[in-house]
């Protein structure tokens, strides 16, 4: 049986369900959608009562949705995107007044990179919206894009399952990171003594395959990986205490990790093709006025954006 029965529920409650489902507060979630946290706790209540289940649980780390809140995400969300779609498409999205709170997947990559300018330009013209960051694996953005949790997915994502809408925002280059003073690496790296080094490379799934730099291995197998990590922004700490391990990563946050004096960036010797940042969204919300605003601010923010 349909966990929702439309002739009995009151639909003005689901928007609160999304908003706990997302956020996880309800004194977050009634300043999201513009309601004061009593008349929030008193849909909560009318939502359990309806759904005879307790639906969030509060706990040391916020409220926990119940077995059966989660079994209800996909139900309520197909109902909003019902309504969204037919009702709601020409009613706008206004930044100005917004307190509006936006989900991203991003890696800790994708947090140095994005999140600096990003806050930057939302704080100008929308001054009320907020961000919530999400590191999700590959396999999980699509549920976090479909179910309302995270409203864009950004950066270079790997295995990126099928149904979703992309726009590419930027492209990168890859350089080689290695120990400041390891006095065997000049200037310049060889590509024999490339492929003779340890390597660490970065992969959100933990498989190598789907690591960052794959190509690499793709042009030649020859490379010894010592570390698999789903973390970047480890990586230069690593190599500061073990000489003999370098990565190659994305240029931009080479840059970054420089600028701390750890370590210093060589170019790669292997020739490596440039790659794509994109933005991702699911095609329920493709028409939703916000969605629709905060993926234009992006790609106002970082079209083209040089190196």
């Amino acid at each position: 049986m349909n966990p929702i029965h439309n002739t009995e529920l009151d639909l003005n409650l689901l928007p609160v369900f999304d908003a706990l489902i997302r956020v996880r507060n309800v004194s977050r979630a009634a300043e999201e959608l513009g309601m004061s946290q009593s008349a929030v706790s008193h849909a909560l209540k009318r939502l359990r009562l309806f759904f005879a289940d307790p639906l969030f649980l509060k706990t040391g780390a916020g409220m926990q949705p119940t077995p059966k809140a989660l079994e209800l995400v996909r139900p309520v969300l197909a109902v909003m995107g019902t309504v969204r779609a037919d009702l709601l498409v020409h009613e706008g999205f206004d930044a100005a007044t917004s307190r509006r709170s936006f989900g991203l997947c991003l890696t800790d990559m994708g947090e140095l990179i994005f999140l600096p300018r990003l806050i930057e330009r939302l704080r100008q013209v929308a001054p009320s919206c907020t961000l919530r960051t999400l590191q999700v694996a590959p396999r999980q953005v699509f549920a976090a894009l479909e179910s309302g949790e995270a409203d864009l997915a950004m950066g270079s994502l790997h295995s990126m399952p099928e149904g979703l809408f992309q726009q590419q925002l930027f492209m990168r280059t890859f350089v080689t990171i290695v120990n400041r003073n390891n006095k065997g690496i000049g200037a310049a790296m060889s590509a024999e003594r490339f492929f003779a080094m340890e390597h660490i490379v970065v992969s959100l799934s933990g498989r190598r395959e789907d690591s960052y730099d794959s190509v690499i291995d793709q042009l030649d197998g020859r490379r010894r990986v010592y570390l698999t990590t789903p973390h970047f922004l480890t990586v230069p700490m690593i190599i500061e205490q073990n000489p003999q391990l370098i990565a190659t990563v994305p240029r931009e946050l080479a840059t970054e990790f420089v600028r701390y004096k750890t370590v210093r960036m060589v170019e790669t010797p292997v020739k490596l093709p440039p790659f794509a940042i994109r933005q991702h969204w699911h095609p329920r919300y493709h028409h939703d006025a916000a969605n629709t605003w905060l993926r234009k601010l992006v790609k106002d923010v970082f079209d083209g954006r040089p190196e």
